[in-house]
């Protein structure tokens, strides 16, 4: 096959890159431009994308010998990713950017240029095991649970997934750097990039500020209603959150206090104490079945809320353009704009049943 491997210039793309060779594919490296302005992207172990980065993927590609190419892909990035990001915060809703760039960038622009130019495939560096069985895709778990990306994975279409190529997902982490290390590639240490790419110093709240300004609010105690505080907009908050909050007084029982709703369109930002934070019961629209297979009536999975945590057994079921899950034990921190993923275990580990992103929780 004619395999596209996306190089980021990290340790995994390089190590999935030269895995595509060795199974005797025609392999051509690319390395996608994000940012008009590369040398912002990283500060230290965080953020990624920058001219660094494209010389240790071209670096990586020279040693395997494929051809290997920078293609800018900037603009729709911004649009896609960074301006869906700050919509959404500024609407109340806590995004991931990772599952934005997944689904928008690189499996669908990446992907779609691909296809145009005679490619049969991309490979990417996911942590994640997808196989496809009489031309139905089945994406599960990775072997290396705590380095799995499935999460950021469950968005993407039966379509993508047919067109798609994960060489990492029966390995660890450490399997891979020693492989890297052997193979000569100067990525075999690099550091694994961290938190928003287009956020490099960790401060979203102050990015957000910076794009959206101030919009004064009120902190508001959700059982009495008595204004706690003032604030400069909801997108400095997220459900869950307990610090930051800018409130002098303790709680009258002396414990702290979390962000339980938010309301952009007044300003409130309610807060409570943490026994108002479980979840039960999560309503999710936008489902997208990775194996084309709908759920037929109430089913038994287990779901995760986040990239990294946020799991529970649950009772999943369509019921019209929705996704409603009864949660077995309460879930804190789920906010909306979140993507729900529901699993199934079977005999070859947790598989992938569809995802949807959260729109209401009780």
């Amino acid at each position: 096959m004619r395999v596209l491997a996306a190089m980021s210039g990290g340790v995994d793309s390089a190590v999935a890159a030269a895995r595509a060779v060795d199974a005797g594919h025609e392999v051509v490296g690319v390395h996608l431009a994000l940012s008009a302005k590369p040398g912002t992207l990283r500060t230290g172990s965080r953020g990624c994308c920058t001219i660094e980065d494209s010389h240790d993927a071209r670096r990586a590609a020279d040693i395997m010998g494929i051809p290997f190419y920078i293609w800018d892909f900037a603009e729709r990035f911004t649009e896609e990713v960074v301006e869906t990001f700050v919509g959404e915060y500024a609407a109340g809703r806590t995004p991931n950017p990772c599952v934005t760039c997944n689904e928008k960038i690189k499996f669908e622009a990446l992907l779609e240029k691909a296809m145009a130019l005679g490619f049969d495939a991309v490979a990417t560096g996911h942590y994640a095991r997808l196989s496809v069985v009489d031309g139905v895709p089945e994406l599960r778990r990775s072997a290396d649970e705590g380095k799995d990306q499935s999460y950021v994975l469950a968005s993407l279409t039966p379509v993508q997934l047919r067109h798609s190529m994960f060489p990492l997902g029966d390995s660890w982490k450490t399997e891979v750097r020693a492989e890297a290390e052997e193979r000569g590639l100067s990525v075999a240490n690099k550091p694994d990039s961290h938190d928003i790419c287009f956020i490099p110093d960790g401060d979203t709240k102050k990015f957000l500020e910076s794009r959206l300004g101030e919009h004064p609010g009120e902190l508001v105690d959700a059982e009495t209603g008595a204004v706690l505080g003032k604030h400069t907009g909801v997108h400095g908050f997220t459900i869950g959150q307990r610090k930051g909050l800018g409130i002098d007084a303790p709680a009258p029982d002396g414990k702290p206090r979390y962000v339980l709703s938010l309301e952009p369109v007044s300003g409130t930002v309610k807060v409570g104490s943490a026994d108002n934070l479980g979840v039960h019961e999560i309503v999710a629209n936008r489902p997208i079945w990775p194996s084309e297979a709908p759920l037929e009536g109430p089913t038994e999975c287990a779901v995760q809320v986040r990239a990294h945590g946020g799991i529970a057994d649950a009772v999943a079921e369509v019921v019209g353009d929705e996704v409603r899950v009864q949660l077995r034990e309460p879930l804190r921190g789920v906010a909306p704009g979140q993507v729900v993923v529901l699993y199934r275990p079977d005999a070859d580990g947790d598989l992938v049943l569809g995802s949807a992103k959260i729109a209401a929780t009780a």
